[in-house]
Order: C-alpha cells, then sequence, then structure tokens
C-alpha cells in the first residue's frame, strides 16, 4: 500500500510540475510576438534550469534508488527551460543577451561540475548525500523566489503581480513531492518540497486576503510576472505618462 501511494502522490508532482513548468507559455508568446523580452528577466528560466538539471541528476538510478518519477519530469523541466533560456537569448537587447549567455554558461559549467564530481569521485551514499544536499539547496532557492512578490501584495495590498495558477500548481507540486518524499524517507526530497508547500500555501492564503473582483479580470497584467521573477512596470509607465 505504502508503494503505492508513493508511486500515486509521484504523478500528482508530475502532472502538477509539468503544469508550473508550461505556465510561462503566455509570456514567451508575448516576448515572440512583441520580438522584445520587454522588462521581464530571464534569469529565473536559468536557475529554474539549474534545478531541474540537479534535480534529474539526483534522480538517476546511479546515485539514488526508485526516483524514476524525479528524474522523468525534471529531464522534461530541463529542456522546456532549456527553450525559454533559447528563445530569452533571441529576443533580448545585446546587454542582456550577454549577460543572460554568460549566466547560461555559469549554469552548465555548475552542473557539469557536480555532475563529473559525484560520478567520479564519489560513490554510494557519499554520492547520494552530496548531491542531494544540493538539489536540496537550489530547490528551496527556487521555491523562495516569490518572496519578494508576496512582499508587492502585503505592501499594496494587491494581487495583480502574483498570478493565482502560479501559486496553486505551486502549493500542488511542493505537496505531492514532499508527501512523495515522506514516503520514501528521502530528506533531499521531502525538506525542500515541504518548504516548496508552506511557501505555496502562504500564497494561496495572501491571494484570499487580498483578491478584489476587479483584478480576476486583468489577466494581462497578471501575465508580467512569473513566480516573483519579472518586474512590475506598471507603475513606471503611469509615471513616464505624467510626465509627459
Amino acid at each position: 500500500m505504502k508503494h503505492v501511494a508513493h508511486f500515486v502522490f509521484g504523478i500528482f508532482g508530475n502532472v502538477s510540475a509539468l503544469f508550473l513548468f508550461l505556465s510561462p507559455i503566455i509570456t514567451f508568446r508575448r516576448i515572440i510576438k512583441s520580438k522584445s523580452t520587454e522588462d521581464f528577466s530571464g534569469i529565473p528560466y536559468n536557475m529554474t534550469l539549474l534545478n531541474c538539471l540537479l534535480s534529474a541528476w539526483y534522480g538517476m538510478p546511479f546515485v539514488s534508488t526508485n526516483n524514476m518519477l524525479v528524474y522523468t519530469i525534471n529531464g522534461t523541466g530541463a529542456f522546456l527551460e532549456g527553450i525559454y533560456v533559447i528563445i530569452f537569448l533571441i529576443y533580448s537587447p545585446r546587454g542582456v543577451k550577454e549577460r543572460m549567455a554568460g549566466l547560461l554558461g555559469l549554469v552548465l559549467g555548475f552542473f557539469s561540475v557536480i555532475a563529473l564530481v559525484s560520478l567520479l569521485a564519489l560513490h554510494g551514499h557519499t554520492r547520494r548525500v552530496f548531491c542531494g544536499c544540493i538539489t536540496a539547496i537550489f530547490s528551496i532557492c527556487m521555491y523562495a523566489s516569490p518572496l519578494s512578490i508576496m512582499r508587492l501584495v502585503v505592501k499594496t495590498k494587491s494581487v495583480e503581480f502574483m498570478p493565482f495558477f502560479l501559486s496553486l500548481f505551486a502549493f500542488l507540486c511542493g505537496t505531492s513531492w514532499f508527501i512523495y518524499g515522506l514516503l520514501a524517507l528521502d530528506p533531499f526530497i521531502y525538506v525542500n518540497n515541504g518548504v516548496g508547500c508552506g511557501l505555496g500555501a502562504l500564497q494561496l492564503i495572501l491571494y484570499a486576503i487580498y483578491k478584489k473582483p476587479r483584478e480576476a479580470e486583468e489577466k494581462d497584467s497578471t501575465s508580467r510576472v512569473e513566480m516573483g521573477f519579472s518586474k512590475p512596470i506598471i507603475h513606471q509607465q503611469s509615471t513616464n505618462e505624467e510626465k509627459i
């Protein structure tokens, strides 16, 4: 029964994570259509790419056991995030393009070092602990990224820049993998995803507190910010209009 529940919550985690990985499609359709990255930041896509690569590596059979669902969904996530990064590089201005290319190089270089060290210098339990700790740290950083937007929500008493479905899928994803890790007694999965579950729940609570009926229809403005990564520009635009 425990093994069945473990598999079921792994499937739930895969589905919610897939929706989370697909959520930036709306933003990138906008970028492609306008042929500009506007004020969106490319940093989160590079960092999520790194997190997916590390998580997929940790899930590999020669690092940890019985984690096929971990490396399949994170491998898929790495593929999607790689596409987002390439699109961002194509449509970003020259200065930003150079910085993002440098960051991508750092991401791939860091992952390569971790993979080679764990594969060539470490074995058995030591390899699992090394990869698990690195993965957990970067996973917590990814889940903690919306803190700036949560602060903005409290400050402005508005959820305009915190899309509901992103918060919902972040919560479902964190919760599913938290239970998955608990059932497998794997602290490198349940600790970081427990943090994700708690932060996702806090986002939903803030959404319930500060949501206004009119904001439910403002889909265009909510597409500006994903998981607290993009930069709100509405106030900047209104300031420019006043100057004109």
